[in-house]
């Protein structure tokens, strides 16, 4: 046992009296040490339940004879962090929830783990720890809020944030925002559309490293407890089998959760983490190969934003499993991935195993079959070009197709927030292109996510009609055409440092194309005139982060 370090020999006379100091027992101290790791937080409605989840893992590891002790790490709300000053924290937090884990794991010598995170960056961070440090490891999300009701109408986050595009644009009074803002939200949970946290949270069930029905069972049913406890248990098995983390994590879990990630139509900030993930599992992945996931793979399930369905939804109309059933059924997923149940994807799904979704309940209105699917092609697309030789990535799902293919101007901003005041005061106009830079990885610093803008123009009814172009980042619940990770980004003179306004630029999501209409020579000679990129931050983390920070197209992870 690795915690033989902390509790065996004479030597170890100190580390034990601080173990007996805990309220140990002499039969705890023989058994494994399980660490139980949770992103609990009082501030986050996505984290704020997740110590009933703690107890019942720990209860389940108790179950399977093993020894919890929970640590805690950090959790940033996207939501709340939202165009501010908070936002750029939240990309770069992942970092530190990976080496929080890490280091809680190392210094106590933990046997296996069980990690119990929630929402947009905790759960990739997790991600990143277990498969470095390659341990027993089994996810547990705190699972999906339900969405909002107001009568016949369905809320949820995003909701709000359109909600103050109309207003602005007069369309709804101060009352009927207020109204919106208390119901779209009705309680804990991720939020409730196939946003970061669910995608992530659906693809941990895709890779295995979660159990089965992870990825969609609500935050307040009864099922996610069962699941944790569940999860304390399997840990144990784990450990006991000497299943380790990146036995699960590994090219072909990854290859499977890419090609979910198309037919789901995740968060563009799951390619992010998945190339992170994929670093830290040692396991090359280049943004092209994406493309390829997309054309060979149907888009089956369209959630919110991009319909009015939601998490709850996909639930009862089988879960994830019932995707990886149509993918399979495809041909299309690897079914041999070993998973925490201690056996394959495909007999997780074989008819009889008690892990087998209820194909019975599939409702095709939210999850198509292969041959009836919303699109043919996967709901996330990779764009390349002139104005972004490194790659951008677009949800194409929650793409109105009149966007899918656009010329326009640019407008071009400096930051958010002043393209945040242009839209606000309606100082646009239909066509063009709205251009967002010097937001990127370094440029930020920390990537901040967009929902804002993207939300005024949807609220609005201008995101038919207006694109955004950025080297930041757009929320999961952002839709339109609405196209981040742009790379080089603009702090390490990629190309869109250089666009003016009135710069003619071409959108064609179809054809994988993000053109500007400006010659190379041209190109080059504005890039080379530019100053000299000064970090924006002068001290702290968010400093330290920018300058060790990597391109977007290498999934934004620190400098080695």
């Amino acid at each position: 046992m690795r915690s033989d370090a902390i509790k065996r020999g004479p030597e170890r006379a100190p580390h034990r009296s601080l173990l007996w100091a805990l309220g140990k027992t002499s039969e705890e101290m023989e058994r494994p040490f399980v660490g139980v790791i949770s992103s609990f937080a009082e501030i986050v409605p996505g984290h704020t339940h997740l110590r009933s989840l703690a107890e019942a893992v720990k209860n389940g590891v108790y179950m399977a004879g093993g020894t919890p002790f929970e640590a805690n790490t950090i959790a940033v709300c996207d939501g709340i962090a939202m165009n501010h000053n908070g936002m750029k924290y939240s990309l770069a937090s992942r970092e530190l929830i990976a080496d929080s884990v890490e280091t809680v794991v190392e210094a106590h010598a933990f046997d296996a783990l069980v990690l119990i995170p929630s929402c947009d960056k905790v759960i990739p961070g997790m991600l990143m720890a277990a498969a470095r440090l390659n341990l027993p490891t089994v996810v547990v999300t705190g699972g999906p809020m339900l969405a909002g009701r107001r009568g016949s109408e369905v809320l949820d986050l995003n909701s709000a944030f359109m909600a103050v595009g109309a207003a602005a644009a007069g369309q709804i009074s101060p009352e009927e925002l207020l109204r919106i803002e208390q119901s779209c939200c009705p309680g804990c949970g991720s939020c409730s559309g196939m946003y970061t946290a669910n995608t992530m949270a659906c693809l941990c069930e895709v890779l295995g490293i979660a159990l089965p029905g992870n990825g969609t069972v609500p935050a307040v049913s009864s099922r996610r407890i069962a699941l944790a406890r569940e999860a304390g248990v399997h840990v144990m098995k784990m450990y006991e089998q000497g299943i380790q983390a990146r036995d699960i994590i590994n090219a072909q879990g990854l290859a499977n959760a890419f090609t979910a990630d198309m037919a789901l139509g995740g968060s563009t900030n799951s390619v992010l983490h998945l190339l992170a993930i994929a670093h830290e599992a040692g396991i090359e992945v280049d943004l092209p190969t994406l493309n390829e996931y997309a054309e060979r793979t149907p888009h089956l399930v369209k959630l919110s934003p991009a319909s009015d369905q939601h998490i709850e939804d996909l639930y009862y109309s089988g879960g994830i499993g019932a995707v990886l059933h149509e993918l399979d059924e495809l041909g299309l997923l690897q079914s041999e991935v070993l998973t925490v149940t201690g056996q394959t994807v495909g007999e997780n799904l074989a008819t009889g195993s008690r892990w087998a979704p209820d194909y019975a309940s599939v409702n095709r209105d939210v999850l198509r079959s292969g041959q009836d699917p919303y699109s043919p092609t996967g709901g996330l697309t990779i764009l390349f070009g002139n104005l972004v030789p490194e790659g951008a990535v677009v949800k194409s799902a929650a793409v109105d197709p009149k966007m899918l293919q656009h010329t326009g101007p640019a407008r071009v901003f400096e930051n958010e927030d002043a393209a945040t005041k242009a839209i606000l005061d309606q100082e646009f106009e239909a066509g063009d292109v709205l251009v967002i830079r010097y937001e990127g990885p370094k440029g930020g610093p920390g990537m901040r996510e967009m929902l804002t803008p993207t939300s005024l123009l949807s609220g609005m009814g201008m995101d038919d009609k207006v694109a955004l172009i950025t080297d930041g980042r757009f929320s999961g619940a952002s839709r339109g055409a609405a196209i981040g990770h742009v790379s080089p980004e603009a702090a390490a003179r990629g190309p869109i440092a250089a666009v003016r306004d009135g710069d003619l630029i071409t959108i064609d999501i179809p054809n994988r194309k993000l053109e500007l209409h400006v010659s190379d020579d041209e190109l080059q000679e504005r890039l080379a005139a530019l100053p000299a990129f000064a970090l924006r931050v002068q001290s702290g983390y968010l400093r330290r982060y920018a300058r060790l920070v990597t391109s977007a197209s290498t999934g934004a992870v620190l400098e080695e």
